[in-house]
């Protein structure tokens, strides 16, 4: 008679409860799931606080409603599976600016991160260089090219459009620059159209066309009462024993399976399991790699990540626009590299006190010194740039708070996706029943992390029915 499985799960972020939750709705009944989380708290960059006595997310605000092809993404999918369906809100303001030449000025629409499909739409912000995007008579890419997003569209657009528009949104998103980022990690859609067409423009709107969204479809969601439901939701779903302040120390082969080195290196405690599904950044992942697969925490090892501070101030009927937020371009000399109005953002947040909720974005890749302010610097730093960009006076904060994320954002450089492939073919072959889930391999976003645990629950599963166990 086939043994009980015993799988471990390291890292309770988000991708590592959606790896529990799917191996519990799809393992044989018995299954022993444990999840080791290093800190004290789970949910990963997800985490609602409070700020002047009401919710406020401290990490990741939102998640993408559909996914690249068209369909539910596998976060709302999940929101679903957890029966928290009823919580979804969306954004009652969706309008975004640039802070540029000392204004606001409104994103322009028909980008796709910032890449125009329409060179007219842009010419507010930014002034492209449509003769240089000339057909050449072949792709723009060749079938496996990846190049850095910043030195295609700089190429063909010009300068201007990377620094004003590509930069900023990439700098929101991954906190990292434009002519360092993959465009096959970051913009997997404009990639595949690139080595199909003969210009950026052309590849551009082909990349939309595929990917059309109806009129007045919401684009984001969020869950009333805050994300950290989502986490509990999910903990308690996947009826796994959690083990807070539980660091893995080593990984070790045992047979088919795996030995975990848990706890302080004075008292260790060993672990026998029969998988484990890798739920953490790349490089405590590699460092757990180092001796058992070598040539797998080489490869993940590579990764680099950004560091970034989340700054946000409770402020008495300030005088905000009717804006979701702005983003700031690097070029502009500011601390800040994004903003938002929570209250305005969001309907359900607003406050009959009209208390205002606005949360800067602190910190570039490579910029990380700025970040060694204390958090009273970093706070009426903020407050002062707000109150520049908007130009008008702010009120004096009644409560804030900082939120520090070390290594928050992976930084992917060309040929990451190759370099994810051959590290996950390598472990298929050696060891299958170990695999790699999280950001630092398929991309931030609620959405892609919740699908990166779902599909290594996945992979277990077949390496543990095809070895009989």
């Amino acid at each position: 008679m086939a043994t009980r499985w015993r799988v471990a799960v390291v890292g309770g972020g988000i991708t590592g409860l959606a790896a529990a939750l799917r191996m519990r709705d799809r393992a044989p009944e018995g299954t022993e799931i444990t999840v080791y989380e290093q800190s004290g708290a789970l949910g990963g960059k997800l985490r609602t606080g409070e700020l002047a006595g009401g919710p406020v997310e401290f990490g990741a605000e939102s998640f993408l409603m559909r996914d690249p092809a068209g369909g539910e993404s596998a976060a709302v999918t999940l929101v679903r599976r957890l029966g928290l369906a009823d919580r979804i809100v969306h954004p009652t303001v969706g309008q975004a600016a640039l802070a540029v030449d000392g204004g606001l000025r409104p994103i322009p629409g028909g980008t796709l991160v910032g890449v125009p499909g329409d060179l007219a739409k842009v010419a507010a912000v930014a002034r492209p260089t449509p003769e240089a995007d000339r057909d050449g008579g072949r792709p723009l890419l060749g079938p496996d090219e990846d190049v850095a997003v910043g030195a295609l569209v700089r190429t063909r657009f010009g300068d201007d459009v990377v620094d004003r528009l590509v930069d900023p949104m990439l700098g929101g998103v991954y906190a990292g620059r434009a002519d360092d980022l993959s465009l096959a990690t970051t913009m997997p859609a404009l990639a595949r159209a690139a080595r199909v067409e003969h210009t950026l423009l052309g590849a551009v709107r082909a990349a939309q066309a595929a990917t059309p969204r109806a009129p007045g479809e919401p684009v984001f969601g969020t869950l009333a009462g805050g994300l950290s439901t989502l986490v509990d939701a999910a903990a308690t779903a996947a009826g796994a024993t959690v083990r807070r302040n539980a660091a893995v120390r080593e990984l070790t082969p045992v047979g088919p399976g795996w030995r975990l080195t848990v706890g302080p290196t004075r008292d260790p405690e060993h672990v026998d399991v029969d998988a484990v599904v890798l739920a953490v950044p790349a490089r405590p992942a590699a460092r757990l790699l180092a001796e058992p697969v070598a040539e797998v925490a080489t490869r993940i090892g590579e990764l680099d990540y950004a560091s970034v501070a989340l700054v946000t101030l409770a402020l008495p009927e300030p005088a905000l626009p009717a804006l979701s937020g702005f983003l700031v371009p690097s070029t502009e000399g500011l601390l800040i590299k994004a903003s938002t109005f929570f209250t305005t953002k969001w309907g359900h947040l607003r406050r009959s006190d009209g208390l205002a909720l606005v949360r800067a974005s602190v910190g570039r890749y490579r910029d990380e010194a700025q970040l060694q302010r204390p958090d009273q610097d970093l706070a009426a730093t903020v407050h002062r740039e707000l109150a520049g960009v908007l130009d008008t006076p702010l009120p004096a904060p009644v409560d804030g708070h900082v939120q520090r994320w070390g290594g928050a954002l992976p930084q992917y450089t060309p040929g990451h996706l190759d370099r994810v492939a051959a590290a996950r073919a390598a472990l298929r072959a050696t060891h299958p029943t170990l695999a790699l889930a999280g950001a630092g391999y398929d991309g931030v976003g609620i959405p892609v992390c919740v699908r990166s645990g779902e599909t290594a629950a996945e992979e277990i599963i077949t390496a543990l029915e095809g070895s009989g166990r």
